[in-house]
């Protein structure tokens, strides 16, 4: 290779990791395999040792993790969070042990633990109190997140016992289990929302909430695994780890004391299968040198102690059979691709069917009838295919393409430009589609229609008696066909017409929601709800004028007009305000504490450090100010927070409105 491709080679690495770090570590949405990640970041550091003169200060291999967000308060680690360094075969264990053993002699020991896949934490407790809970985040500073730390029942707000000392901080992992993941996950789905691609996804975007009592909603737990403190009462981890077992800590009861590295080994050969049957996810196990001492003694690298080291097991794969793909039609209309296979017994569980995700990847993974396939179950609920196996490909098989027709309707499907599903446009004739807005409508999250589920709202559409959601508000009139229904008696009836008529008491941002737009779940619904305060307004904005609320971006927008553009939506929303439902938030009185923004218009577009978006619009309407719903000639300021769109920026500008912080603003107030 030669020099220019050398450094291009270089610069290509590092953008492309730097971009995985952005996904890992900030959007929790990770978009390659650790073991894609581990190997380019080796041959960039190969690269980068064989030529310094290439090195990037910004590299990722001279980095410890990802960046920070601005939505929490940044807080600097007093004992950086570093990372471990980590392997995939056996070899380069023996090797770290013998390294250890040339540094400090053969006396001394080992704690073999299970290395958890989740979110990493720092927790900072002072006369046995919790004050502060921080994420990783690049190793050296990470989001405070206390608030909704303190939500997780695992771990102790205060804490007693012998030797606790009047300062500590103690490291863990957040993570979620998988019955309660697969539960909530399907909860996202039936509202319409993105499920999280593995446990530790949700656990890490649940930590980032904004609202501690959605946290509390969500059953997360903590492993704790290592205590920091000055003068330390314990010589060795497993001690320390003992003494904070005592204390009121999760911590794991699979920890185990080795006295050589072949009881490492054969730890680690235990939990190559016994891992699935945790009700946790691991993706390894990290094995650490007993004696502070001797830890010490060994010392860091720039990036990782030397007296610790991390394996990581491969994700499990099997060959099986692609037997065909079936397409399953959502509420809204996507239309998602499943390949059908041979059963096969892979990491604990029969897998009959794996998810295809879209028809790009059918084309990516180019497959033909009856293909021999490779199936992966990592950290993934859900197998994925891998790969075709070409060898065993059948002589003459066809390929398989994504279809053009709903399999439910015979529609002709569409596919917008920048997305990867296709969807059936039918909405108001399209069978799964009808049955799924309904279901999602009588839901928890949404109208929270008691005496009625998903089951019988299937049964009323067989019977005709349900074809629109308006169509729920009229079964009171239809309650000799009701009784005919199978297990429909009396009693069932009456609670559920009670159930239908408290449902009209449901606030503005529930309805809105149950109607199931594409692309608005709970938290857009709110956001709409309170930017526009009624169905009419939110009708009859433009495209800028959707996108000016809060967390509402172009993709959103769009979905939002497209939906009031169709004739029949409009009609649905006339009868069920003819119902009685609520269409418009109760406005709360705006009680003024002085004149000092009287006559000033405002837009708050960006994420702020003291307050929240709302938090600002009151604070601005409570002394006098107007919030404006767009950009124009009458808007005196913008204040920016960080990310926010450049557009908006743009246009400000252009129309040379005086573009304020959030100090700014304050400034004026005092």
């Amino acid at each position: 290779m030669s020099l220019f491709d050398t450094k291009d080679r270089i610069d290509a690495l590092v953008k492309e990791l730097q971009q995985h770090n952005y996904h890992y570590y900030v959007l929790a949405m990770p978009t390659i395999s650790d073991y894609e990640f581990d190997q380019k970041l080796k041959e960039l550091e190969a690269l980068e040792k064989a030529h310094p003169e290439f090195l990037d200060p910004n590299s990722p291999t001279q980095k410890v993790g990802g960046e920070i967000t601005k939505n929490f308060k940044t807080v600097t680690h007093k004992w950086p969070m570093m990372s471990l360094g980590n392997t995939y075969n056996e070899q380069d264990l023996i090797d770290f042990d013998q390294r250890v053993r040339k540094a400090i002699g053969d006396d001394f020991e080992y704690v073999c633990e299970l290395k958890f896949d989740g979110l990493s934490i720092n927790l900072t407790y002072e006369d046995g109190k919790l004050i502060r809970a921080v994420t990783r985040g690049d190793g050296t500073k990470g989001d405070e997140v206390t608030t909704n730390i303190k939500t997780i029942r695992t771990i102790p707000i205060k804490v007693n016992g012998a030797n606790v000392p009047p300062s500590f901080d103690i490291r863990g992992e957040v993570l979620m289990h998988k019955a309660a993941f697969e539960r909530l996950n399907e909860e996202r789905i039936e509202n319409g929302e993105v499920p999280f691609a593995n446990p530790r996804n949700f656990a890490s975007g649940t930590v980032k909430m904004q609202d501690s009592a959605e946290v509390a909603k969500r059953p997360l737990d903590c492993f704790l695994y290592f205590l920091y403190c000055d003068n330390s009462p314990f010589k060795t981890h497993w001690e320390s780890l003992q003494a904070v077992k005592s204390w009121g800590f999760h911590t794991s009861k699979e920890n185990k004391l080795c006295k050589n590295i072949n009881d490492v080994l054969d730890f680690i050969q235990f939990w190559e299968d016994e891992r699935f049957k945790l009700s946790y996810d691991i993706d390894g196990i990290v094995l650490k040198v007993n004696s502070y001492a001797q830890q010490q003694e060994l010392g860091f690298t720039a990036k990782s102690p030397r007296w610790a080291i991390s394996y990581k097991y491969k994700a499990q794969e099997v060959e099986t059979v692609l037997e065909k793909v079936s397409y399953q039609v959502g509420r809204t209309g996507a239309v998602t691709p499943v390949a059908n296979l041979k059963p096969v017994l892979l990491a604990g569980t029969t897998v009959k069917r794996a998810t295809l995700h879209n028809a790009n990847e059918i084309e990516r993974l180019d497959l033909h009838e009856n293909d021999t396939v490779l199936v992966e179950k990592g950290g993934e609920i859900i197998p994925k295919i891998i790969k075709v196996n070409l060898d065993k490909r059948i002589a003459g098989a066809q390929k398989i393409n994504y279809i053009h027709n709903c399999p439910e309707c015979g529609t002709e499907l569409i596919r917008k430009e920048g997305e990867a599903v296709h969807y059936c446009p039918n909405d108001e004739a399209c069978p799964p589609q009808i049955v799924g807005r309904m279901q999602h409508f009588i839901s928890r999250k949404a109208m929270n229609i008691e005496g009625i589920g998903a089951e019988t709202v299937e049964a009323l559409y067989q019977k005709r008696l349900l074809q629109h959601i308006s169509d729920i508000y009229a079964l009171k009139t239809h309650e000799i066909e009701l009784k005919q229904l199978e297990r429909f008696g009396e009693k069932s009836i009456q609670n559920l017409l009670e159930g239908i008529e408290k449902s009209k008491t449901m606030p503005f941002e529930k309805v809105l929601f149950g109607l199931g737009i594409r692309y608005v779940g709970a938290t857009v619904a709110k956001k709409l709800a309170q930017h526009f305060k009624n169905i009419d307004r939110l009708m009859q904005a433009s495209f800028e004028e959707l996108k000016a609320a809060e967390e509402i971006g172009e993709r959103i927008a769009q979905s939002v007009l497209e939906y009031f553009a169709n004739q029949a939506h409009l009609k649905e929303i006339d009868i069920l305000k003819a119902q009685g439902l609520n269409f418009e938030i109760e406005e709360k009185e705006v009680v003024l504490q002085s004149e000092k923004l009287s006559g000033k218009t405002f837009i708050i577009s960006g994420v702020f450090e003291k307050y929240s978006r709302e938090q600002l619009k009151d604070l601005i309407e409570s002394n006098g100010g107007k919030i404006l719903s767009s950009i124009s000639a009458k808007l005196n300021y913008l204040v920016a927070g960080d990310n926010m769109g450049p557009s908006k920026l743009e246009k400000a500008q252009k129309l040379q409105i005086p573009i304020i912080s959030e100090d700014d603003l304050l400034d004026q107030l005092k």
